[in-house]
């Protein structure tokens, strides 16, 4: 029985990969003059916190307070574009919500955005009708890849990794739930899924949608 779920936020719940890869373009080329490549954006960015992004792209050059920095200037370059749009969640997320609390699931979510982008989202997606803000786990600083936040998001809300259904969108995302213990994932993508996602048994089903995720969850839980 799988009675606690966590949810990864940016591509999974939200498809927002398009403008995250537009706001470390911004910041790459200011530091650089030049762009990221895709290869860059997927093994070294994507599913991991800003600070280790940064690391990942520019190994020992810059201390710890200009990668906080220049991770918080990232962020608000995303803010800004994603105010200009009209943004909405993955269809279906709102009715999966109301289908796991009429079941007594617990979930929450696990993010890799900071505090700032976390608050924003609470207020423009009225999350506050689903998630408790102090159950939700996000890169404070403290944490070098996603494999603790997923156990302390699991302790927030008194689950257990072996019985809960972590959704993902990332590589890394989905390796660093399969390193927590989590046995059961479900993958969530609006791109083309690499081969070795697909080919992960840990990876129980995968959509871009949460109305197909409702019906299957109604077969295993």
């Amino acid at each position: 029985m799988y009675n606690t779920i966590i949810f990864d936020f940016n591509g999974t719940l939200f498809f927002d990969t398009e403008y995250h890869n537009q706001a470390w373009n911004e910041i790459f080329t200011l530091l650089t003059n030049s762009t990221l490549s895709k290869k860059d954006l997927e093994t070294k960015i994507h599913g991991v916190p800003n600070v280790v992004a940064i690391e990942n792209l520019f190994p020992l050059k810059y201390d710890e307070k200009t990668k906080v920095e220049l991770s918080l200037k990232k962020e608000e370059l995303y803010r800004n574009i994603v105010k200009e749009i009209n943004p909405i969640l993955v269809q279906g997320s709102l009715p999966l919500f109301g289908y796991l609390k009429s079941n007594s699931i617990s979930f929450t979510i696990a993010s890799a955005s900071i505090k700032e982008n976390i608050d924003f989202f609470y207020d423009i997606f009225n999350l506050k009708t689903y998630f408790n803000k102090d159950d939700i786990i996000y890169d404070d600083g403290t944490y070098i890849n996603k494999v603790p936040m997923f156990l302390d998001a699991i302790k927030k809300i008194n689950g257990d990794i072996k019985k809960t259904i972590i959704f993902e969108d990332s590589i890394s995302g989905v390796n660093n739930a399969i390193e927590a213990g989590c046995e059961k994932i479900i993958l969530i993508y609006d791109k083309q899924i690499p081969q070795q996602l697909l080919d992960n048994n840990k990876i129980i089903f995968h959509s871009n949608n949460f109305d197909d995720v409702i019906v299957f969850l109604k077969t295993i839980i």
